[in-house]
C-alpha cells in the first residue's frame, strides 16, 4: 500500500471524517501493548488496521492466524505446534504460530469462528505467556501484542454462549470500528486512484462512470472496490474507462436505478395524461379507452403497470428483451402483460 506521511507502509487511504478519526485512534493505541478488538464487515480492511498499528508501534513478526481456516483435528497443532511422533504423520516438531509471533503481533483474524477449546487455551495464553505443544510435557513462553478482528457482535456471542466471556473481556481493551464503505462514500475516489495507481497503467474512469461508483452502495466494501478496478483494467486496455466497463453487480444496480426510475416516472406523467371530462365520485380515478383523469390523486396499479411498460419499451426502442430486463420480469411475463394490454410494438 502507498506509505503515509511518516513513512508507515500499511497507511489506510481515505479523507472522510470517519477514516481520520480510525487513523488518530491508531496512531494513539499503536505505541502500547494493549489488546485491540478490531470490529466491521468483511472488506472494511480490519487487516490493513491491524498491520498499521503492528507497522506503527511495534517491533518483531507481524502473524496473521485466520480462526476461520483454524478446522479439523490438526488446528490446535497451528496454533501451539507439536512435538515429534506426537499424532500420525508428526515427524518431526513444528512451532505453532503462538510461537512464531513471540516479540511482535498476533493478528487473530475473524476471532469469533475460533472453537470453544481452543478459545480457553487461548486465554491461558494472554494471561500467563505460557502454553505447551501439542505432545510435549514441557511449556513454552510467548509474549506478543494480540490485535483481534471479527464481522460479528462478539457481545451477542457471549450471550448465545458461543464465545467466552472472560476472553472477550480480554480482548476487548481498545475497540477500533471501521465503518462501511457506503458510510464513507468521500473516500471512493481516493480509494479508486490509489487501486489504479497500483493495478492500472494509466486507466482512469469518465465523469459518468464516476458517478456510478459513488452511487453504488458496495456491499463488499473496500474489497470490492479493490476487485472492480482489477476486472476493468484487466479486460479494457484504456486509458478512458467508460460505465459499459464497470463489472456486472454495478451494472445490475445501475439497471434496476432505471427501471425504478421508470416506474416513478410513469406514475408522475400519467398525472398530466388528460381525457375529455368523465362524470367521476371526488377523489376517483376513472379509466377508459387507456385513459384517466389528470386531477385523479391515485393511479391504479393496473394503469400504472401499462405506464411503466410502455416506457420500458420506448426507453429500449422496442427490444422487449432488454425492457424486461430493465423492468424485472421475464419476457414471458412481458409478452402477457402486453397481450393483456392489447399493445402492439
Amino acid at each position: 500500500m502507498r506509505e503515509s506521511n511518516g513513512g508507515t507502509p500499511h497507511a489506510i487511504v481515505g479523507n472522510s471524517d470517519k477514516t481520520q478519526q480510525v487513523l488518530r485512534n491508531i496512531e494513539r493505541v499503536a505505541q502500547g501493548k494493549w489488546p485491540v478488538l478490531i470490529l466491521g464487515e468483511t472488506g472494511t480492511g480490519k487487516e490493513l488496521a491491524a498491520r498499521s498499528i503492528h507497522a506503527e508501534g511495534a517491533e518483531g513478526p507481524f502473524v496473521t492466524i485466520d480462526c476461520s481456516s483454524l478446522v479439523g483435528p490438526l488446528m490446535e497443532s497451528e496454533l501451539f505446534g507439536h512435538a515429534k511422533g506426537s499424532f500420525t504423520g508428526a515427524i518431526g516438531s513444528k512451532l505453532g504460530l503462538i510461537e512464531l509471533a513471540n516479540g511482535g503481533t498476533a493478528f487473530f483474524d475473524e476471532i469469533g469462528e475460533l472453537p470453544l477449546d481452543l478459545q480457553a487455551k487461548l486465554l491461558r495464553v494472554l494471561q500467563e505467556k505460557e502454553f505447551r505443544p501439542v505432545g510435549s510435557l514441557q511449556s513454552r513462553r510467548s509474549d506478543f501484542r494480540i490485535v483481534a478482528a471479527t464481522n460479528r457482535d462478539l457481545a451477542k456471542e457471549v450471550e448465545r454462549g458461543t464465545f467466552r466471556r472472560d476472553l472477550y473481556y480480554r480482548l476487548n481493551v481498545v475497540t477500533l470500528r471501521l465503518a462501511p464503505l457506503r458510510d464513507r462514500k468521500e473516500d471512493i475516489t481516493a480509494l479508486m486512484e490509489h487501486f489504479f495507481e497500483r493495478y492500472g497503467h494509466g486507466h482512469r474512469v469518465t465523469n459518468e462512470a464516476h458517478e456510478a461508483l459513488l452511487t453504488y452502495d458496495w456491499p463488499g466494501n473496500v474489497r470490492e472496490l479493490e476487485n472492480c478496478v482489477q476486472q476493468m483494467v484487466a479486460i479494457n486496455s484504456g486509458p478512458l474507462l467508460h460505465i459499459a466497463d464497470l463489472p456486472s453487480p454495478i451494472q445490475n444496480f445501475l439497471n434496476a436505478r432505471r427501471a425504478q426510475s421508470m416506474v416513478m416516472a410513469a406514475g408522475a406523467g400519467a398525472v398530466g395524461y388528460s381525457m375529455a371530462p368523465m362524470p367521476k365520485p371526488p377523489g376517483r380515478a376513472l379509466i377508459a379507452d387507456g385513459g384517466y383523469l389528470s386531477d385523479a390523486p391515485i393511479l391504479p396499479l393496473i394503469e400504472m403497470e401499462r405506464q411503466a411498460i410502455l416506457r420500458a419499451l420506448d426507453f429500449t426502442k422496442g427490444d422487449r428483451g432488454v425492457a424486461a430486463h430493465l423492468l424485472g420480469i421475464g419476457r414471458t411475463t412481458l409478452y402477457r402483460k402486453l397481450k393483456e394490454y392489447q399493445v402492439a410494438v
